[in-house]
């Protein structure tokens, strides 16, 4: 059977025009044609106005370098430097232009929040061209890796630990400094020592205002290398890392918001990221949607308020635990009395406020009652006799389960998971976002803004086509 072979001896020339290199419906001629179209009078470059030097690169152009760039699954400046010389797509992208790769870097942390603002005109341009209606909101949160290492964050108990280690080292290296001039040895080991010494006495510091600051701030931990990143435990084990926010269209599952947070978990996020994405649409939503991570009453409530359905499971209606016999709502509450009574007839009594749960604290109202009844050691093993806790908001919370099991509801929340968790699987695996490469809470929303451009973007060809998005770009500014 024949076989094909390649011939590296063989002459070819390329078009002789950097125009050519690419086809007409080659996806980059889309970003390419979408850069072209931001509103650039907002966007506000600083480009020096002098002679002098080098000349500058056109902004426009390492705009496109950097979001092509990820969308094409490369984010370190190193490798958007080796596109720029090796792929024909790139090379085509920036007409021929090889900026290196301290360039790239250094456009990329100076225009944090011009990032950002490109993730906003996008989600307009998505508005105009009718492909968000924000009438429905499905919000998910997932963990993304900080660019820090967890061993870097501090406690006040490391902090005090590594204080003492650091005072013995200096104390040690003042003796050996010392013994070092006594004997009149080479400056060799006297400098070592002396860079060693300048190192602790720096890390110390360091440390000092650490433990400053977590006393100031309320914190648990703090990360020496990323200040705004916390301890965050996930699938693959506990990071320093950022919790990553997003707000989805119900329309076509495009990103409406994204937002990054130090917060460890989702319960206190639900109407703050809904209202930041409802100002990001410029209309409110008539549904908002999230899984039982975010079932805070108090947070549900001020979304409820506005008179935007709230579609969000409690945990025991997540976890479809059977409720049991001698569950909280087989007693009946008396809100006149504000009293329960128990299944066996018995009366529990209100007893106090539990400020920090903000809960009602009710209790068995003689604790033998409970050490008779034929129900104890099942319904409670307390020699005490039974509590409960009811939330100040109980029957708000009880609205909202009842609301959640609506047909409408379950239909709505059906939904949930291909649109809110298709923007993560395809900005982590397919974009390969394992870890942000900027830090600081800026530095990772700037990076998350590009990535949810591309998905946006991505989105916008899967729908349109690539001359669908040309012939828009073509005809108006996004």
């Amino acid at each position: 059977m024949p076989i094909k072979c390649g011939d590296r001896c063989q002459q070819t020339f390329l078009p002789p025009s950097v125009e050519d290199y690419v086809s007409e419906d080659n996806v980059v001629r889309a970003y390419d044609a979408f850069i072209d179209a931001l509103d650039w009078n907002n966007l506000r470059f600083e480009i020096p106005s002098n002679s002098m030097g080098r000349p500058k690169y056109d902004p426009k152009t390492m705009l496109k370098l950097l979001i092509y760039g990820y969308s094409y699954c490369i984010r370190s400046s190193r490798k958007l430097e080796r596109a720029c010389h090796d792929n024909l797509s790139f090379i085509w992208l920036t007409g021929g232009l090889q900026p290196d790769h301290k360039t790239i870097a250094e456009f990329r942390r100076k225009n944090k929040k011009l990032l950002k603002e490109i993730f906003k005109q996008c989600v307009r341009f998505c508005i105009k061209c009718n492909l968000i209606d924000g009438n429905a909101l499905f919000l998910d949160g997932t963990k993304v890796r900080a660019n820090a290492s967890i061993k870097n964050s501090y406690t006040q108990k490391k902090c005090l630990k590594t204080l003492s280690r650091i005072d013995e080292r200096i104390d040690e290296l003042l003796e050996e400094c010392e013994k070092v001039d006594q004997q009149e040895a080479g400056e060799g080991q006297h400098g070592k020592l002396k860079k060693e010494l300048s190192e602790k006495q720096s890390l110390r510091r360091t440390v000092e205002r650490v433990m400053k600051e977590l006393g100031e701030e309320d914190r648990n931990s703090k990360n020496i290398v990323d200040p705004d990143c916390s301890n965050m435990h996930s699938t693959q084990g506990t990071h320093a890392s950022y919790n990553v926010q997003a707000a989805v269209d119900g329309k076509n599952g495009l990103i409406a918001h994204i937002d990054t947070t130090d917060q460890v978990n989702d319960s206190c996020q639900f109407a703050d990221q809904i209202t930041r994405a409802n100002e990001m649409i410029g209309t409110k939503c008539k549904t908002a949607c999230a899984d039982a991570g975010y079932a805070n009453t108090d947070e549900l409530k001020k979304i409820a308020d506005q008179n935007i359905k709230v579609v969000v499971p409690s945990q025991r209606q997540a976890l479809h635990n059977d409720a049991g016999p001698f569950s909280n709502d087989k007693f009946m509450y008396d809100p006149a009395l504000d009293q329960y009574t128990c299944p066996a007839g018995n009366l529990l009594t209100y007893r106090g406020l539990n400020k920090l749960k903000k809960t009602k604290v009710y209790h068995i109202t003689d604790a033998n009652l409970c050490r008779q009844c034929p129900h104890f050691g099942v319904c409670t093993k307390s020699p005490v006799g039974r509590k409960l806790a009811r939330l100040m908001n109980e029957e708000y919370k009880q609205l909202l389960e009842k609301q959640y099991l609506e047909p409408e509801s379950q239909a709505i929340y059906s939904r949930r998971k291909e649109l809110s968790e298709h923007p993560f699987g395809h900005i982590k695996r397919n974009l390969k976002l394992d870890a942000f490469l900027m830090r600081g809470r800026e530095g990772a929303l700037a990076e998350l803004s590009v990535l949810a451009t591309c998905f946006n973007v991505t989105r916008v060809i899967s729908i349109l086509g690539i001359s669908g998005i040309l012939g828009i770009l073509a005809n108006r500014a996004v």
